[in-house]
């Protein structure tokens, strides 16, 4: 069936610096470094399906807001991953979209509310059978914790996403570096500690598609085989955002090739479980951990993941046969199938 042509309107945050820093004295908490180049694709996508897309741009002012709410558009297409540089803000605005009973692609507000919270997310995949490292929580000398957890140990900022606040030191040995590491987790965020078991193994990602019966595509692996000797095996902040470095050079990903038929199968059996117990909408991301016996441990979910040609779960659908623009309208599809139009 041909899809109606949409005005859709192509929704993304912007930030001013100088206006940022003259607002708050607290460093803002971003993910993305690089420019952002994904609103343009997807808007180069919308027009060759036969839309009529436009941008709205949420940079931290009320006008910004107010705009939105006079605007009429068939369909959101929300890229939208912070508000006024701050990535907490994320589920505010799915959370507005829903206020003013607008339609827009990807999760909603309580989907990206548990997937951010990551302690909250952890106890869920227990809930549902799903693997995922032992853990404990901490806030300014109290903790938290279901199970004995052994070192070594990766410390991470708990209401955070995209590798914010995990660097390669986050991983310890010893409870002096433990609580070293707490100490400057709180000085940083002044916010909740996951400490979690450190699991040696292959960074897996799993990208799904869809809803009621989502379908993960292919696996990407990142190879972090090229780290420095001795440099713990993490997709920290030196891998995704400090461009320029060896560690973000040297770490790429490719599609395996030596997954045996049972793994391959778990993995996205484990990927789409994960995906369903968080409220995942249309499409999103999975990491994993696959340890040396075969176990998937579910590391972290991804809703509304990075929709540029280069990035993994665009190079995933590609892989499975969805050409980059055929992507986008399905993502179309599907969220306006969510709302029965």
């Amino acid at each position: 069936m041909t899809m109606p042509k949409l005005r859709v309107g192509i929704l993304y945050d912007g930030w001013d610096d100088e206006a940022e820093g003259a607002a708050e004295d607290k460093t803002p908490r971003r993910k993305r470094r690089r420019e952002k180049a994904d609103h343009e694709e997807v808007h180069e996508a919308l027009k060759k399906l036969g839309h009529d897309p436009f941008y709205h741009v949420l940079d931290g002012r009320a006008v910004t807001l107010h705009a939105l709410a006079d605007q009429r558009a068939d369909l959101y297409f929300n890229l939208a991953e912070s508000y006024a540089g701050d990535d907490t803000k994320e589920m505010n605005v799915a959370a507005y979209l829903e206020l003013l009973g607008r339609r827009f692609t990807g999760t909603g507000s309580h989907g990206l509310y548990l997937a951010q919270d990551k302690a909250l997310a952890k106890k869920i995949f227990a809930f549902h059978g799903i693997r995922t490292p032992y853990f404990m929580t901490g806030y300014r000398g109290r903790l938290d914790w279901a199970h004995d957890i052994h070192f070594p140990v990766i410390v991470k900022p708990a209401l955070e996403d995209g590798s914010i606040g995990i660097r390669f030191s986050a991983v310890v040995g010893s409870l002096k570096e433990l609580m070293e590491r707490i100490d400057g987790v709180h000085a940083q965020f002044d916010a909740p500690v996951l400490i979690e078991e450190y699991i040696e193994g292959r960074e897996i990602y799993v990208a799904v598609l869809g809803n009621r019966d989502p379908e993960a595509l292919p696996i990407v692996e990142l190879d972090l085989s090229q780290l420095p000797e001795g440099t713990p095996r993490i997709a920290g902040t030196e891998v995704k955002w400090e461009q320029g470095t060896a560690a973000y050079r040297n770490t790429q990903p490719f599609f395996p090739d030596d997954l045996d038929e049972e793994t391959e199968r778990r993995l996205k059996e484990t990927a789409c479980a994960a995906y369903q117990a968080l409220k995942l909408r249309d499409y999103g991301r999975i990491d994993i951990r696959l340890d040396a016996q075969g176990n998937a441990h579910v590391i972290e979910v991804n809703p509304n993941p990075w929709l540029l040609s280069s990035a993994e779960f665009a190079k995933a659908a590609k892989k499975s046969g969805h050409q980059h623009c055929q992507l986008i309208g399905e993502i179309v599809e599907l969220a306006m199938s969510r709302y029965g139009a």
